[in-house]
């Protein structure tokens, strides 16, 4: 019999059911992402194409440095901010109840869960914090400071699902994957981020199971993507696929985002010490840097040919997030839990299937969606603005998740499976190991040296 997975709400944890029923579609968390994704997708769509109303979810700019917080508290953020409450919130409800998790239990807990989602946003727009700190930082830190202090209230927990969200939030993120990214750098962001990024995983798989010797093989696989693809959108993916545990990706989430913030305030600094220019200096921060938002900020950091060029090395590299999930969730149904229970005969089609995380096909049908139908037919500009309303709705959906991992971390928990050590090992001999094979396609590629550069004006 193939078996479909769902997720506990109140563990967060994956367990299996039995074998598939139609039910799934709606009832399962990966399914229910693809739906929550795609609506959001065709009301954004629609909002910019007719014009006939409003559907931004909420956004803080940036406030301090003679800016106040006060100055844009007005009657619009507010309508933002419930439109951006009802929207997710029904949604989520919907999906909750179909999963028989009771409305009068689930909205009280997303409300509560919002408004810590808020508080999150105005704290990371603050102009210090918002040029150094992410705002993945401090979502994940409020959740960390409630649930290690006061800890998670119980009537707070129904709403505490992190892949759920983060699902969801991937699916609306795949709008703004557009193939037409690898025209823009053809072979060369190819050779970067598509080349190393598969060599890197490989080499962290073989180093955590064979000389770390981790016996956690979900969690090799989970942290070795984040590390080499982006950070926590490709451990949820990997994580999925391998059914990795909710502590696995705690922990590899958690080291992921604390490199990420050193990566993105040193490597500038360091490209720059190191003269390697704007060109190069962004390539090598767009293949190695976690988080697409820190990419940004580290290549910024460089100018703006330096920002180009490492958003659309990590814009190629994003893409590779679905392809690497259905690659792990083949490889474990077919090598890794096979090899570990020998009695089992041969892995059906079936059981890959029901083994392969469904968001991320939401993922490639969007970005699909969104480089050979919507761009052609209505142009870049429109698509951009398109991207503009859905990335807010995505964030949103981020911080939700990360809100979610702080609130079911718990220290004592993570002390217990940090194994000596060895995930932190794992995790900074893989990056060292990611930044010298990147640099080295980034000098053989950008140098001038070996091939022409290719002209990013624009």
């Amino acid at each position: 019999m193939s078996n479909a997975t769902v997720v506990d709400p109140k563990q967060n944890d994956v367990v299996t059911t039995g074998s598939f029923h139609w039910s799934d579609l709606y009832k399962t968390d990966d399914w229910q992402a693809v739906w929550i994704g795609f609506i959001i997708i065709v009301l954004g769509a629609a909002a910019v194409l007719t014009g006939g109303f409003d559907f931004a979810a909420a956004k803080f700019t940036t406030w301090g440095n003679g800016k106040p917080l006060s100055a844009q508290i007005n009657g619009a953020l507010f309508y933002h901010l419930a439109l951006t409450a009802l929207v997710l919130g029904g949604l989520f409800t919907l999906g909750n109840h179909l999963k028989n998790i009771s409305p009068g239990k689930y909205i009280p807990a997303f409300a509560g869960l919002f408004v810590l989602a808020i508080v999150v946003r105005v704290i990371s727009a603050q102009y210090t914090l918002n040029r150094y700190l992410e705002w993945a930082f401090f979502a994940i830190l409020a959740g960390l400071i409630v649930a290690n202090t006061v800890g998670t209230p119980k009537w707070l927990r129904p709403a505490v699902q992190t892949e759920y969200y983060i699902k969801a939030g991937l699916v609306i993120m795949g709008f703004s994957v557009l193939f037409a990214n690898i025209i823009n750098f053809g072979l060369y962001g190819l050779g970067i981020a598509w080349i190393v990024t598969p060599i890197v995983i490989l080499f962290m798989w073989w180093y955590g199971t064979k000389v770390l010797k981790i016996e956690n093989k979900p969690f090799v696989i989970t942290i070795a993507t984040a590390t080499s693809v982006c950070g926590t959108s490709a451990a949820i993916a990997a994580g999925a696929a391998a059914k990795a545990k909710k502590n696995d990706l705690s922990i590899a989430i958690s080291i992921s985002i604390l490199f990420t913030i050193l990566m993105m305030v040193f490597e500038p600094i360091l490209i720059r010490a190191f003269g390697l220019g704007e060109l190069m200096g962004g390539a090598l921060i767009g293949g190695t840097i976690d988080s697409t938002g820190a990419v940004t900020v580290a290549g910024t950091a460089l100018g703006k040919l330096g920002q180009t060029t490492a958003v659309l090395v990590k814009s190629i590299q994003n893409i590779l997030i679905g392809f690497i999930a259905f690659a792990v969730a083949v490889f474990f149904a077919t090598h890794v839990e096979k090899k570990e229970n020998a009695e089992s005969g041969s892995v059906s089609a079936s059981e890959i299937w029901n083994r392969l995380p469904k968001f991320i096909l939401g993922f490639f049908a969007a970005s699909l969606l969104a480089s050979f139908v919507f761009l052609p037919a209505y142009g870049k500009q429109t698509v951009r603005a398109i991207n503009t309303v859905l990335d807010q709705y995505k964030n949103w959906a981020f911080v939700l998740a990360f809100t979610s991992i702080g609130l079911e971390t718990n220290f004592r928990e993570l002390k217990a499976q940090l194994q000596g050590g060895k995930p932190l090992n794992l995790y900074i001999v893989g990056q060292l190991f990611n930044i010298v094979l990147t640099f080295a396609a980034v000098y053989i590629l950008l140098s001038g040296k070996f091939f022409p550069l290719p002209n990013l004006a624009g």
